[in-house]
């Protein structure tokens, strides 16, 4: 089994706003390590294999945030 790296470009305009993402990434079960970043607009995922794509991009719209764009595993999806 191997982990899977997601890469989201999210729109944040205040740390309030990288926090509920972190907050959400933080009770998703299967969710190795994250990176928010709030100055390069981005959310670095990396979870085991079990966690797909699709879930974690539900867990972050539902934080209310705009996502641009998403990676899974370097190959660009659809948001």
């Amino acid at each position: 089994m191997s982990d899977h790296h997601y890469k989201f470009n999210v729109t944040m305009t205040c740390g309030g706003c990288s926090g509920a993402i972190e907050r959400v990434l933080k009770k998703l079960d299967g969710v190795k390590e994250y990176n928010v970043s709030l100055d390069t607009q981005t959310a670095d995922i990396t979870t085991a294999d079990s966690v797909s794509y699709e879930t974690v991009l539900e867990k972050i719209k539902k934080t209310g945030k705009t996502i641009n764009s998403g990676e899974a595993d370097g190959v660009t999806m659809a948001v």
